[in-house]
């Protein structure tokens, strides 16, 4: 059976930087929503280019975005929505659909600064959405309903992966997935810096390494493997792989990178908190 899941004829952004172009970008390619029915706004037109290149309409004033688009996704820096959403809370109704991707914001204080049955929901996501293959975690407020999370997950998916998750995971993506990022280009680095040391080119151990883990990424998302199962897979007998994780091994490899994800998720809610 096709889904039903209808798609809003207006999609509002207030605030404009990079993360909501890249979510704006996702919607408008894979046909989500018409350039022309997107509606952002920011202070300056810093960012609003961004928005016009791609067909989209500006405008300076977060009322005209609330006034005009049932679904507003709020993109602004965690430390300013507070005060953002007390503006924008009396042009809310209980027909917007509200949708923040700010760190560190909960949904109960953001329903604190709303009308009273706001449907709120709050999206985590990360700098892949920049070319669709985001990892996207949503979840939902006390007045949010199974269809307006249906159809903001429909929407998301045009960025990439989007899971609903209880809202104490949210910050655990945080350290897994928006921290991850960073986690990840650290070992691409690591990789093609030991190809370098070995006498490869740095533009080519570069390319070749970042196509490694874009392939294994792949292997695991398509066979749907245990990361261990794929490991076994290259390991032989005496052989190269084994030499290489023995290594890994003895640098603490393993344990850094839990670390790393630990460290990372209690600073998200240590921001959380303030």
């Amino acid at each position: 059976m096709a889904d039903e899941t209808p798609e809003p004829r207006r999609v509002g952004f207030v605030g404009a930087g990079r993360m909501a172009e890249a979510i704006a970008q996702g919607l408008i390619r894979a046909g989500k929503v018409e350039a022309k029915q997107v509606l952002a706004s920011a202070p300056t037109d810093k960012n609003l280019c961004h928005f016009r290149a791609l067909g989209c309409q500006t405008t300076h004033s977060n009322h005209e975005v609330l006034q005009n688009c049932p679904l507003v996704i709020f993109a602004t820096k965690p430390q300013v929505l507070p005060a953002v959403l007390a503006e924008v809370a009396p042009v809310v109704t209980t027909e917007h659909i509200i949708v923040s991707v700010a760190a560190g914001i909960s949904l109960s204080s953001m329903e604190e600064l709303l009308p009273p049955k706001t449907r709120v929901l709050r999206v985590s996501p990360n700098l892949p959405c920049v070319v669709q293959e985001g990892a996207m975690v949503m979840t939902r407020g006390h007045h949010a309903g199974n269809e307006d999370a249906k159809l903001l997950q429909n929407l998301l998916e045009a960025c990439g992966q989007c899971i609903e998750v209880p809202e104490s995971y949210v910050d655990i993506h945080t350290g897994l997935s928006g921290s991850g990022v960073a986690f990840v280009c650290t070992f691409s680095e690591a990789l093609a810096e030991g190809a370098i040391k070995m006498g490869m080119p740095s533009d080519l151990a570069h390319r070749i390494a970042a196509q490694t883990l874009l392939g294994t990424a792949k292997m695991l998302q398509q066979e749907g493997k245990h990361p261990a199962q794929l490991r076994t897979d290259v390991l032989t007998p005496a052989g190269t792989t084994i030499h290489g994780l023995h290594a890994l091994e003895q640098g603490g490899f393993r344990a850094a990178a839990m670390s790393a994800v630990e460290a990372a998720t209690c600073r998200a809610k240590e921001l959380s908190k303030k």
